[in-house]
């Protein structure tokens, strides 16, 4: 007999098991094969995945979507009820959980996974570098008689080891100080990832830390902020007189900002191959100034890639919703459903890395950088936050008379006050080099901290900050003035995109985020500053003989005392930024600077209240971040230097040589050479002036690199290398305008933006 969990197979069903499998195998290697096939008969291979595709356009999304995700459905139809019951007061309440039903549900997992032509499995994790790693290993186990069986125990499921010292630890690991853990986070589900090649792995999110037990990720720091305003949370809901819930959970749904570009165009360009972003190009005759490209219609090329990204991602249980172009052009948007939190970080995990997948299947490059093109509106995560209860509460759901509603205006002064005072947290929690060349460029939210609220719960919040009796408007429809069109009803604010951090109905929505960077950091800040807000609260009343007139009382002194924060104008005005330094909210405009106030001591003092990081994982984090920092400016940097000694000035010297023999040419016969001689000085002069600044930018460079100091490194290479490297680029990019575009060596951004 076979056996898969507790259920028993006859020797006949196991063998029909088995060839089902085998067949499914073959059947993937058939459509790889299909694929590489279809792919080198096409003329420019741009056609193949729609080829491919056309078959499967029938499918019903309700039957695609999760169907290589081991969730609830399936633990239900494969897990023993006694195992399923103890899986899921893991997964709900945290109880601790048994090797024996470990690998009980290891066992049905690889069952699972095998059936869907899995061989291999990976602890999939996200460590300080911002992506996330995966070490594969097979099922098979060898047997005596010199064949294998397919294996994976619960120890396998609940725990592995990865060499901790290869990743970036800021201190908490020595070389020398090779093991980590990675420990399965059940409460976000395992699934299946498929590649071109037709590999199927079973990919099981998780944990690492060190040895000793420190954070090594962006994870499990995620998972304790979680804890910490759960229950702080709960504390106030249970003086509040709420009974029934037994939860909150965080939420977030983080939409996604990026670019796509051909891939014949990114081949031709080392800045972006390296760097991510165009270290040089000059405007092309059009950007976004006509206002077109923002919700204009989808390219079909580009649709056809939109339609296999979401096919992808609804099969790993991704709840990609919407998908749009986005103001730049060749910038596109999508838009997920809201999960909890630790789910929508895997999830945008996931997103990044499918769309970099899919884009090459279609010969495009997807561009995750926060500015990967000047002069044009760089891309961001807009991170849409909330807390609901177990039991289907949103907590930050203002109902139809929100001055009425106790207990969404103690939550709303919770996170106003959590902002206000730890703004400078929340901006390090966005911080990265790509960020420091999108926020306050009139396309994003400036560097300084405020929160949007719109006029009637602004007006509510003032109201009772003077004394006076809080009203709302009611429900509010707008007439267009055409009859044969409806009402609408209206929201009670309008929408405030220059906003930082804007309540949006029923969430608040922290547009600051990067495009390329994972959403664990700026939720692990959020989570943790409000369950200190919350826990200030709750404190309050818990001791109060009158509850409702204490809520009343916080409710105002939030409002007077946090009230500097709240900006409903033009966040990218320069009033806006005279006026937020008579209010106090701080601009921070670098990241080398936001980083700091990470590893301060009230930093330290707040995060290790919450045992959310301690002083050891933040001064780590505080580390790594300066060294990742000053490693991208370097990476910049040095092809920059490359591309102008290797391309640019070769390139221009050829020119001005053809330009030169050119002159020679006409004035031997006799022919008038002033526009040319004009074009020529011209040309050499910039020429001349790249060359003194290349020479200047090297030495620059030079004294960077040779500083020891983390923040000392970081600083210059701030301070100094990267004003050089602009300096070098205007002139890079002048020339660019002056030579033939047949003899400039790199693709241009007309080129690269328009032709898709």
């Amino acid at each position: 007999m076979a056996v898969k969990g507790n259920v028993a197979f006859s020797k006949s069903q196991f063998k029909e098991k088995v060839f089902f499998c085998q067949k499914l195998n073959k059947e993937r290697i058939i459509m790889a094969a299909l694929h590489e096939i279809l792919k080198s008969s096409t003329s420019n291979g741009k056609q193949w995945k729609a080829t491919m595709t056309k078959s499967h356009s029938h499918d019903d999304v309700t039957d695609v979507f999760g169907s290589n995700v081991f969730n609830d459905r399936v633990m239900k139809e494969r897990l023993p009820k006694d195992t399923y019951k103890a899986l899921k007061e893991t997964i709900d309440s945290g109880k601790t959980l048994t090797l024996e039903v470990a690998n009980v549900v290891a066992n049905a997992m690889k069952d699972w996974a095998i059936e869907k032509g899995a061989t291999h499995y990976t602890h999939w994790f996200q460590p300080l570098t911002g992506k996330t790693a995966e070490k594969h290993d097979s099922f098979i186990a060898p047997t005596a008689d010199g064949g294998v069986v397919m294996e994976f125990s619960g120890k396998q499921l609940i725990q592995g080891e990865p060499d901790a010292s290869s990743f970036p630890s800021g201190g908490l690991r020595a070389t020398f100080e090779a093991r980590g853990y990675t420990a399965w986070d059940c409460t976000s589900p395992a699934f299946l990832k498929e590649d071109g090649a037709g590999n199927v792995t079973l990919t099981i999110p998780t944990a690492f830390c060190s040895y000793t037990g420190e954070a090594l990720d962006k994870k499990t720091p995620l998972l304790r902020s979680m804890e910490a305003v759960s229950k702080q949370a709960l504390r106030v809901l249970r003086a509040l007189g709420n009974s029934t819930s037994k939860r909150v959970t965080a939420t977030v749904g983080p939409e996604q900002e990026y670019f796509l570009i051909d891939k014949k165009y990114y081949e031709q360009r080392l800045d972006l191959i390296t760097a991510g972003r165009t270290l040089f190009g000059a405007p092309a005759p059009k950007g976004q100034e006509l206002e077109d490209q923002y919700f204009g219609a989808i390219k079909d090329r580009i649709s056809a890639f939109m339609r296999d990204l979401d096919t992808e991602l609804w099969k790993m249980g991704v709840l990609s919703k919407t998908k749009h172009n986005e103001v730049a052009p060749s910038q596109y948007e999508m838009a997920p459903i809201f999960s909890t939190t630790n789910i929508a970080t895997d999830h945008n995990q996931l997103v990044m890395e499918t769309m970099q997948k899919v884009a090459l299947r279609h010969d495009l490059v997807c561009l995750l950088h926060e500015k990967p093109f000047a002069g044009v509106n760089g891309s961001g995560k807009h991170n849409n936050w909330s807390l609901a209860t177990d039991d289907g509460f949103n907590l930050l759901e203002p109902g139809k008379t929100p001055h009425e509603n106790e207990q969404f205006l103690v939550f709303l002064a919770a996170v106003i006050a959590a902002v206000d005072k730890h703004a400078d947290k929340l901006r390090a929690g966005a911080a990265n080099t790509g960020n420091d060349l999108r926020l306050g460029a009139n396309e994003a939210p400036p560097a300084i901290i405020s929160v949007f609220m719109g006029e009637e719960l602004t007006d509510i919040l003032m109201s009772l900050a003077k004394g006076k009796e809080a009203k709302s408007k009611g429900q509010h429809f707008l007439n267009i003035g055409v009859d044969s069109l409806p009402a609408l009803p209206k929201d009670n604010t309008d929408r405030n995109r220059t906003s930082p951090f804007a309540f949006t109905g029923n969430k608040f929505e922290f547009r600051m985020v990067p495009s390329s960077a994972s959403i664990s950091g700026p939720n692990t800040v959020l989570n943790t500053i409000v369950a200190e807000s919350l826990d200030k609260i709750a404190g309050r009343l818990e001791k109060a003989k009158d509850v409702n007139k204490e809520a009343a009382a916080i409710v105002k002194e939030t409002a007077i005392e946090s009230g500097r924060i709240i900006f409903n104008g033009n966040n990218y005005s320069a009033e806006w930024v005279t006026e937020a330094k008579k209010r106090g909210p701080p601009n921070i405009k670098s990241t080398v600077e936001a980083l700091g106030y990470m590893a301060n001591k009230e930093a330290v003092k707040l995060f290790e209240k919450y045992k959310v990081l301690s002083e050891g994982e933040l001064h780590s984090r505080y580390e790594v971040y300066l060294e990742i920092y000053a490693k991208n400016i370097n990476i910049e940097a040095q092809a920059s230097v490359a591309m102008v000694k290797n391309l640019f000035i070769p390139a221009v010297i050829a020119f001005t040589s053809e330009l030169a023999s050119t002159i020679n040419n006409l004035k031997s016969a006799g022919a008038s050479t002033k526009v040319q001689k004009a074009l020529l000085d011209e040309v050499s002069e910039l020429l001349e002036s790249a060359n003194k600044k290349l020479a200047e930018f090297e030495g620059i460079l030079k004294k960077a690199q040779d500083e020891k100091e983390a923040k000392h490194k970081a600083e210059a290479y701030r301070d100094d290398v990267v004003p050089a490297m602009n300096s070098l680029r205007a002139d890079i990019d002048a020339l660019e305008t002056f030579v033939p575009s047949s003899k400039w060596p790199v693709p241009s951004y007309a080129e690269m933006l328009f032709k898709l």
